[in-house]
């Protein structure tokens, strides 16, 4: 391992050339991206991407103590340096990380490597396997949603050689993304949590995202582990045939009568999903909503694979908890808030209206208030969607209803006339704050959209006309 950082290895992974050769045997202590952070000792990558460019800090970065820069070959000279710091060209910077990842991956022989895909709970799932073993086993974990072709390569590469196990999640917006994820992550374990109308401005259609998450397991080492959503039609077949005769073994899990492990007895309320497994087994997770209950099963599934015994496992599980803005509970002066407010696509949106039903009736708030904001990234299937989700939030007929952006506005005269309702273009010149005036103590306020569109603003108005 020692000699994996060294600048001469690079170089031969990478398939580099030298535009300032290094006067002594250049040996770095990881990888950074950002000048801003530390880049003392750590190769210095220049990404460039859609807007920022970091071959304008290489500079910085060397100030910062970077003994190694690597850039690409077609960017102009660079001009003066000290003797001290070498620059590596290479062809494409992004693809030099997923290929330094993978180098790196390959060393970690004592490290169980799970990624984690699917439409809808992966950031959940990574958090809750990564729960459960850590009360056993050393690991990390991908850090907030770092699951792109940035992300996920930094999360290798963050990975100590003593690791016993490295979670990663894996996401994808287009076809062909998670193909190249799964190539620098190579799993033993990959896991599928859902499958659902994701990103459809890519992948089309449903068969579309069905493959694009089956690609995940295109790299899998042989031997490897499925752990894939039973409630997903089509999706073993789709997996194995990405797999090929690399996969080991396939255990399934969800509400399906045909899953191995099933769940049964389902009950949900404001502190969290209670379930039992075919098995007789129970369980608790303090999340809100059943999905919590199918990806608690995923990551109980992983645990048990990695020889974690049930009475662990559920002790991890009951002390549990989620990312931020996924199903996050707040209460401010009297106002309970369901912050889910991260992203949507039409699955988790008629989720979210469940739990919405759900913890109604056993809270019995004053009012039940819902913050819709558009679903993004849907394209053909963005005028449908909108109106089958607004359907079903009329249905469950909540006392106010705070509707922002132009694609669910086009579809409120299908909320009764018991419901208030408020259409708001965005949440930019006050707005937000307006939304924040309209909520009351005894108030039950689910916020839902698409990231892009930003409700979590609805709540820090709140705190700041409260205050």
């Amino acid at each position: 391992m020692t000699d994996f950082w060294t600048g001469d290895n690079l170089k031969h992974m990478l398939g580099g050339s030298w535009i300032a050769r290094p006067t002594r045997d250049v040996r770095v202590a990881g990888v950074s991206t950002d000048s801003r952070a530390d880049a003392n000792g750590k190769a210095f990558i220049a990404l460039k991407g859609e807007i920022h460019d970091a071959h304008d800090f290489v500079q910085d970065a060397a100030r910062s103590g970077s003994p190694l820069l690597i850039v690409e070959r077609d960017r102009p000279a660079l001009g003066e340096w000290p003797a001290n710091v070498a620059i590596l060209r290479v062809q494409s910077t992004g693809n030099a990380l997923l290929k330094l990842a993978n180098g790196y991956r390959r060393s970690l022989d004592a490290t169980r490597v799970i990624a984690v895909g699917g439409s809808n709970g992966k950031t959940t799932t990574v958090r809750l396997i990564d729960q459960i073993l850590s009360t056993a086993k050393r690991g990390s974990a991908s850090a907030k949603s770092f699951n792109n072709a940035v992300g996920v390569p930094l999360t290798i590469l963050k990975a100590k050689p003593s690791d016993q196990y490295l979670i990663c999640e894996a996401g994808t917006n287009s076809a062909g993304e998670l193909a190249v994820l799964s190539e620098a992550i190579e799993p033993d374990i990959g896991v599928i949590t859902s499958i659902g109308r994701e990103h459809l401005e890519g992948f089309g259609d449903l068969t579309g995202v069905l493959n694009e998450e089956a690609s995940l397991f295109k790299s899998v080492r042989p031997g490897g582990l499925a752990v894939l959503c039973a409630d997903a039609p089509g999706l073993i077949d789709a997996v194995r045939s990405f797999a090929g005769g690399a996969l080991g073994g396939v255990i399934t899990f969800g509400f399906s009568s045909g899953a191995d492990l099933r769940i049964e007895d389902m009950t949900s309320t404001f502190e969290g999903v209670r379930f039992t497994l075919q098995d007789r087994s129970n369980w608790f997770v303090p999340l809100l909503g059943r999905h919590n209950a199918s990806n608690a099963t995923a990551a109980i599934a992983v645990a048990r694979r990695l020889g974690l015994d049930n009475d662990t496992i559920r002790i991890a599980l009951e002390r549990a908890k989620g990312p931020e803005m996924r199903m996050e509970r707040r209460e401010i002066r009297g106002v309970r808030f369901v912050n889910d407010a991260y992203n949507a696509n039409p699955e988790s949106m008629l989720a979210a209206v469940d739990v919405l039903d759900s913890i109604s009736r056993e809270l019995k708030p004053t009012r039940r208030v819902v913050v819709l904001g558009d679903m993004l990234e849907l394209g053909d299937a963005t005028e449908d969607s909108h109106r089958e989700v607004a359907e079903a939030f009329a249905k469950s007929s909540p006392d106010l209803a705070i509707v922002v952006g132009p694609r669910f506005s086009a579809h409120i005269s299908n909320f009764r006339s018991g419901t208030q309702v408020i259409n708001l273009p965005d949440l930019t010149q006050g707005r937000d704050g307006e939304a924040a005036g309209l909520l009351k103590e005894g108030d039950l306020v689910l916020l839902k959209g698409s990231r892009g569109i930003g409700l979590e603003r609805v709540v820090k108005a709140f705190e700041t006309v409260q205050g």
